[in-house]
């Protein structure tokens, strides 16, 4: 069996509009929670990219980091996994969204231990409502056409695609290590601050 490449990709092309402020910038132990992921992934994987939109580019903090531009505008974050996927499609890719302030690399390492070798999804379930977790899930190399035919289709949201799909579920390793930050709310509760 050939083992093929896996590429990581941070989610940070969000326009953040619930948290009123750049949710990849926010700061965690000194650092941006980009570069937090960014470095988490980069003892996973072989490679990493952050996924941003055309105006974020030249963004100092996104500068630092290979990027992958969102191809496509207004659909959510279905965009920067799709321009990936076109990007690099013969690799597996472990996508993770930028505002998951309690994850860790057990709960990334057994993902990836775990992915399947034949369903085009590998994610866990939520700790919240047993449904799929698309925005830390591997999406396996030759998966573009499902994800670029439900786009076409008018599916742009990632939950409803790994719904509907042959998705590899699993049960989180810690069953906090999802749950995300958007708004200030969820902020004040989080080991997260504002930059």
């Amino acid at each position: 069996m050939t083992v093929r490449p896996v590429f990581g990709l941070v989610l940070s092309g969000g326009e953040s509009r619930r948290m009123g402020q750049d949710k990849a910038l926010l700061i965690r132990d000194g650092k941006s929670q980009l570069r937090y992921l960014t470095d988490l992934l980069l003892g996973c994987v072989e490679r990493v990219f952050v996924s941003a939109r055309e105006d974020q580019q030249d963004d100092e903090e996104r500068g630092r980091y290979a990027q992958i531009i969102d191809r496509y505008e207004n659909i959510g974050p279905v965009a920067g996994i799709l321009s990936a996927l076109e990007e690099y499609p013969e690799v597996d890719w472990l996508v993770v969204a930028c505002d998951l302030p309690n994850i860790d690399s057990d709960t990334l390492r057994y993902l990836l231990e775990q992915r399947s070798t034949s369903n085009p999804f590998t994610a866990y379930t939520s700790s919240h409502d047993g449904l799929p977790e698309p925005l830390c899930a591997v999406y396996r190399c030759g998966c573009v056409d499902i994800v670029r035919q439900f786009v076409d289709d008018g599916v742009n949201c990632p939950r409803k695609i790994l719904i509907r799909s042959a998705t590899h579920l699993l049960e989180q390793p810690n069953p906090r290590a999802l749950d995300n930050v958007n708004t200030p709310e969820d902020l004040r509760e989080s080991i997260l601050s504002a930059q």
